[in-house]
């Protein structure tokens, strides 16, 4: 799988260690975010991973930032994403199986090295089940298709 990573100042280490697990697995990564403690802005990284992601430039994205938050609130912005602020292995899981989650975001400073790990294998592992769930993504889908039109955005 193609996954691109993006980070703002507080997930550096967390990346690190993210991408040495998605090249473990064996996963190509495209590594666009921040290498350094210099305050950055967490939209600037969000938003290209995000769009890659749209543009099937990358099977999936993640993002990670102090809480999640932020990235997930920045990447919900561009039409297509589905982004999820994950927590533990049970939301990992179902968002991917109901939602069909294409972005996930991390917190760095709430999580640990080992729950992270096992988020981000359950994420890349879990199947979209289809069904009542397509349905409901095709409305979102719609939804942003007709909002695109009628702002110009």
């Amino acid at each position: 799988m193609k996954i691109v990573v993006g980070n703002d100042h507080r997930g550096v280490s967390v990346k690190q260690r993210v991408v040495g697990l998605l090249l473990e697995l064996g996963h190509q990564v495209n590594d666009i975010g921040a290498n350094g403690p210099t305050s950055v802005d967490y939209p600037d990284f969000a938003i290209p991973v995000a769009e890659d992601v749209c543009a099937g430039k990358a099977d999936r994205g993640i993002l990670i930032c102090a809480t999640g938050h932020g990235m997930c609130i920045a990447a919900n912005k561009v039409c297509g994403v589905r982004a999820v602020n994950c927590r533990d292995v049970v939301d990992a899981e179902m968002s991917r199986r109901h939602n069909d989650a294409n972005v996930m975001c991390i917190a760095a400073d709430l999580l640990g090295e080992d729950q992270i790990e096992r988020m981000i294998r359950t994420w890349l592992t879990t199947d979209f089940e289809g069904g009542r769930h397509t349905r409901r993504n095709d409305k979102i889908g719609t939804y942003e298709k007709a909002h695109e039109r009628t702002t110009g955005s």
